[in-house]
């Protein structure tokens, strides 16, 4: 029981954050219900007939799992942390001293359980107190002029404080004026909970997205959801699902025999299997939901109606990417399962001390922005087989985007490789990466096995990036598609 509230914890604090948002759709379409009942049902209807509607069970099943589980799960701790949120963080002051100056009060509020780690600098010698009337007889704090007094866990200085503070008093026994500048580093108890409204925010950012396309391009939308709806359906989408979670908890009992960085080999391989999955689908999609229709002249049936051609493949594309996005969805949260109970396993295993929860989260967090960058690279893959598959068929369709793929990865290695100093080579290597999309980029390994995490900086440049190439892959499909005869 103890093991499985330890990596089962990051789980359930995930699926509050999940929850919190379902909530507040919930609360939206109750909003809309009362103002419109009209729009509310057309917001049911849209949900039972889209790709939303398997993303509303999983919602469901973590509000589920949250329910559960809390009787097990430190609630009190959560609750409070939340509660201590907004107070936390940076908090910075400069108090001028005259010269003799004592017990002059500073503003300054935080509990002791939350200091992370402080400085103070002046240019003469202070005390700080807590309470007045203590100066430099009883310092709590001395501080010398011109260092930097650095507190942090581990360090050789005294922390000082060992109560929680709401004033703090300075005296300057010197014959000069001295500024002093203080910085205090503040977190709540559970710092886990700030990543709770981002899940919020992804989840109710999602459906507002879905419901903005929706409303902007009805007629696109259209042809999304029937592409989807079709793909989702196919026995290979079925199967590849379930070789997906087959091998994803596979790997937890895999020996990979590398003196205990199984962790770090389960995540590459996970990342990698759902991205090659998820690739295989659009690719499969792709080729059979534009190109046999246009060879069965599907398509021209479709174009007869008030539908363009524009449409048809900005559909087409849309509906690639929901089916994709559901399978990151599903096999993403297994593989946070997975990861979060190989934490436990390597150590039970290894005959080591049980690791406590947060080593399980943290190693979740390592992988999320793995798995949003994956998650790009199949959208990158999807865009060029449909603009592929306005020309050619099935079979030539594979075969390059494959290429694509391969030189992708390989560009920036051959231009990076000692054989990339020969003129040639180097010329092929970079003209490869301006022409190709750079698929390195949405690579992690590196992240991974520096045991660090990717900055939401490199997520939103990579988005940006990945956008313009989806882009540019759609007018090259538009421009092969505008004038194709489809009778």
């Amino acid at each position: 029981m103890t093991n499985l509230v330890i990596w089962l914890t990051p789980i359930w604090l995930l699926s509050i954050g999940a929850t919190f948002g379902t909530l507040v759709l919930l609360a939206l379409w109750g909003i809309s219900a009362v103002a419109n009942r009209q729009l509310a049902k057309s917001i049911g209807v849209t949900i039972q007939e889209s790709i939303l509607l398997p993303i509303s069970y999983t919602l469901a099943t973590a509000a589920v799992l949250a329910a559960m589980a809390t009787p097990l799960m430190p609630l009190d701790k959560m609750l409070s942390s939340l509660e201590r949120v907004p107070h936390v963080g940076t908090i910075q002051f400069q108090q001028e001293l005259e010269p003799g100056a004592t017990d002059v009060e500073v503003p300054v509020s935080f509990l002791i359980d939350e200091l992370l780690s402080y400085t103070v600098e002046s240019d003469q010698e202070i005390a700080m107190n807590v309470e007045p009337g203590k100066g430099f007889a009883e310092p709590l704090i001395l501080v010398e002029g011109g260092l930097l007094y650095k507190w942090s866990p581990g360090s050789n200085l005294a922390r000082g404080f060992d109560e929680n503070i709401e004033k703090l008093y300075l005296s300057n026994e010197s014959d000069l004026a001295t500024l002093v500048t203080a910085t205090f580093h503040t977190d709540v108890a559970m710092p886990e909970v700030h990543d709770l409204p981002i899940v919020a925010a992804s989840v109710i950012g999602f459906y507002l997205v879905f419901f903005l396309i929706r409303w902007l391009a009805p007629r696109v939308s259209i042809i999304a959801t029937a592409t989807a709806k079709e793909a989702i359906s196919q026995p290979i989408y079925i199967l590849l699902m379930v070789i997906g979670v087959a091998a994803l908890v596979t790997y937890i009992y895999i020996p990979y025999n590398t003196f205990g960085e199984d962790i770090k080999m389960l995540m590459t391989s996970g990342m990698t299997t759902i991205k090659v999955l998820a690739i295989v689908v659009a690719l499969w999609t792709a080729s059979v939901s534009v190109s046999e229709e246009i060879e069965g002249r599907t398509a021209l049936t479709v174009l007869s109606k008030p539908i363009g051609r524009r449409q048809f493949i900005l559909g087409k594309f849309l509906g690639i990417v929901w089916p994709i996005l559901l399978m990151f969805v599903i096999l993403g949260i297994i593989f946070l399962l997975t990861v979060s109970y190989k934490v436990v396993y390597d150590a039970r295993e290894s005959a080591k001390e049980a690791p406590n929860w947060q080593l399980c989260y943290e190693a979740i967090v390592r992988i999320v922005p793995g798995l949003v960058l994956a998650f790009y690279e199949a959208v990158i893959m999807a865009a060029i087989s449909v603009a592929i598959s306005t020309r050619l068929s099935m079979l030539p369709n594979l075969v390059i985007c494959g290429s694509i793929y391969v030189l992708g990865h390989l560009g920036p290695l051959i231009v990076k490789s000692s054989a990339g100093e020969i003129v040639f080579v180097k010329f092929i290597g970079r003209l490869i990466s301006v022409m190709l999309p750079v698929l390195d980029h949405f690579e992690i390994e590196g992240a991974i096995a520096g045991a660090s995490t990717v900055p939401g900086a490199y997520l939103w440049t990579a988005l940006l990036y990945s956008f313009l190439y989806c882009t540019a892959a759609m007018l090259l499909a538009l421009i092969f598609f505008e004038d194709r005869d489809l009778a």
